[in-house]
């Protein structure tokens, strides 16, 4: 996927949606503070619409490492975890295998997914 966007920039319009929407299809790469943070950015998105500027602007001071108390990647006995096993109906294997003339929608309705199935 990642050959896709460099080799087509215009793909990289969804790179955002896809890199969250691997983590947090596996939450232990974060901590547990950078979990429900992740999940708050996939809101961001997908319910309420902003763009990565948007968020990156209304969110700096949060997230610059100086001013957070908590970190984004796991540490050891911190990892991110659901409350409940997650069934996901879709995950990069089905981006790979629509193509990359289908990458951008297939991204956004993987991120759609995930979406609702963390918010069932």
């Amino acid at each position: 996927m990642l050959f896709w966007e460099n080799e087509r920039p215009e793909l990289g319009e969804v790179h955002h949606l896809m890199v969250l929407c691997y983590h947090l299809q596996h939450p232990s790469l974060y901590s547990a503070e950078g979990l429900a943070y992740a999940r708050g950015l996939l809101a961001d998105f997908i319910e309420r619409g902003l763009s990565p500027a948007d968020v990156r602007r209304r969110n700096r001071e949060q997230v610059a490492s100086g001013n957070r108390s908590w970190s984004v990647t796991a540490r050891p006995g911190n990892q991110g975890a659901y409350e409940r096993p997650i069934d996901w109906t879709m995950t990069a294997v089905d981006i790979v295998e629509g193509g990359a003339e289908a990458y951008c929608a297939n991204v956004r309705a993987l991120a759609r997914t995930i979406y609702e199935a963390l918010t069932q």
